[in-house]
């Protein structure tokens, strides 16, 4: 008799604050916001900065006033912290199952499915009790049996303070009153066209979807997708547990500018710096590509100023995952697509056709020596890991980098640099 699927999500509540709070505990209780590249728009807000009516992607110059008024505490975003926190969630979760899913910085789906003679509520507590013992962060838990329906649980249990931040929908005599409470625009899949589609026909909760005839949806939407979901939220397991990450297509690097600038020595120094951080990312992966794309282009949020926008794809004579033969390639493409009549805004690369670096395709005309590459590129990657990203690097990427976005109100990087650990007073 084959049992069925039990998944739980695993998600971070709010989860960049939450990092900042685990080093500065006095934060507690507190509204606080994270920012965005340059310090824009807010990408983060504490429960108690929600409260204040403080919108996700808001830009900060409009809210400055409510900010102030309220003495929310803001940050820049601090990627380094937040990725090494995240790594440590994940990692703490593989001790509790030997299947999961990593969906995103602050998610995890585990396949709890084998576990027959556990009480799942119980077992997920103590993984939630145990992320915050060791590391600090709060989580939210939600179970069901299918993903969808663990999306639906997870949203109760990070939401209603009755769950104790776990929800476990594996029994079917809760699952109607949770669809119910939520809205058709939480469930998982749903995009605003869709959710406008299904309230314009009175379909507002998740209760009233998963109850819609088979027939209208195909009528309605023309797409399997959405049926699909509708099969999850009957319990009906349609989206397996992807334990190995599919295989990427491309990869991109890019970051809008602290300020503008037409230095062509500026863009020289970004593209080499993006190209070296897309480059670790695809060896991290075993990838390799004979294909990157330069792209620059100007603030089109200044229409007073002159735009100008262009990209230039640079094929290689053989596919490489070296970070000196792509930026070599790449600054030829900068250059072939630079004009110093304008003032820059951003730039960036894409990696393309991605292919397994088993698979590289010899050139009898290459007569670079791959083995040495390959050598270098392995004790560069593993200083940067054991000592932080960036503590080697080709002099391409420049040192002072006055182009590099604002960040002036960033916390420090407790986890991974050995000058900023935490100080106790």
């Amino acid at each position: 008799m084959n049992r069925k699927p039990v998944f739980a999500l695993a998600d971070c509540n709010n989860f960049y604050v939450s990092c900042e709070r685990v080093f500065q505990p006095s934060l507690e209780g507190k509204p606080v916001v994270v920012l965005s590249n340059n310090d824009g728009c807010i990408v983060a807000r504490s429960n108690e900065a929600k409260a204040l009516g403080i919108p996700m992607g808001a830009p900060v110059h409009q809210y400055k006033q409510l900010l102030k008024q309220h003495r929310v505490q803001l940050f820049s975003s601090n990627y380094t912290l937040y990725g090494d926190m995240s790594n440590r969630v994940t990692s703490i979760l593989s001790k509790f199952t030997p299947d999961m899913e990593i969906y995103s910085v602050d998610e995890a789906f585990l396949d709890l499915s084998g576990f027959t003679s556990i009480n799942y509520d119980k077992y997920a507590r103590l993984i939630r009790k145990t992320v915050k013992q060791w590391i600090g962060l709060p989580i939210s838990i939600g179970i069901a049996h299918t993903k969808t329906l663990a999306k639906v649980a997870n949203y109760h249990a990070k939401h209603s303070d009755k769950t104790g931040g776990v929800l476990d929908l594996t029994s079917p005599r809760y699952i109607d009153e949770a669809l119910k409470r939520l809205e058709v625009s939480e469930v998982w899949g749903i995009g605003r066209k869709q959710r406008k589609k299904l309230e314009s026909r009175g379909i507002k909760t998740a209760l009233q979807l998963r109850d819609m005839d088979d027939k209208d949806i195909m009528k309605i939407f023309n797409t399997v997708i959405l049926l699909r979901t509708v099969y999850e939220l009957r319990g009906i397991s349609c989206v397996s547990l992807e334990a190995i990450p599919s295989t990427k297509k491309s990869i991109i690097s890019s970051r809008s500018f602290g300020h503008l600038t037409s230095s062509l020595n500026d863009l020289r120094q970004a593209i080499a710096t993006y190209t070296a951080r897309a480059a670790e990312k695809m060896r991290y992966q075993g990838l390799a590509t004979n294909h990157i794309m330069v792209f620059i282009q100007t603030n089109r949020f200044r229409p007073w100023e002159a735009q100008y926008s262009n990209s230039i794809t640079v094929q290689m004579p053989v596919a490489t995952d070296c970070t000196h033969e792509l930026a070599h390639y790449a600054l030829i493409g900068l250059d072939k697509i630079f004009k110093a009549e304008y003032r820059y805004h951003k730039a960036g690369v894409i990696l393309l056709d991605l292919i397994p670096a088993s698979q590289i395709q010899q050139n009898i005309f290459d007569h670079q020596d791959r083995d040495r590459y390959h050598g270098l590129m392995q004790a560069l990657d593993k200083i940067n890991l054991n000592f932080g990203s960036g503590t080697l690097r080709y002099a391409s990427e420049g040192f002072e980098k006055p182009w590099r976005i604002k960040s002036e109100i960033r916390s420090k990087r407790y986890t991974t640099s050995w000058s900023e650990l935490l100080e106790v007073t």
